[in-house]
């Protein structure tokens, strides 16, 4: 089993990338129960992309 990969050298997502997702999957029309589900896990993702540049701003 390898060793996990230690956060530092991740690279963070871009929250403009999943902003894009984001109203992709919107702009389809009303979300199904997978869509809504989709939209969640896209909101949360968004969210940490946005607070890791603001730490890499700091």
């Amino acid at each position: 089993m390898s060793e996990p990969v230690p956060p530092c050298t991740i690279a963070p997502a871009d929250p403009a990338v999943i902003n894009c997702r984001i109203r992709a999957l919107l702009g389809r029309g009303e979300l199904t129960p997978e869509g809504r589900v989709e939209y969640g896990r896209l909101l949360v993702e968004w969210e940490a992309a946005v607070r890791a540049q603001q730490e890499l701003a700091a």
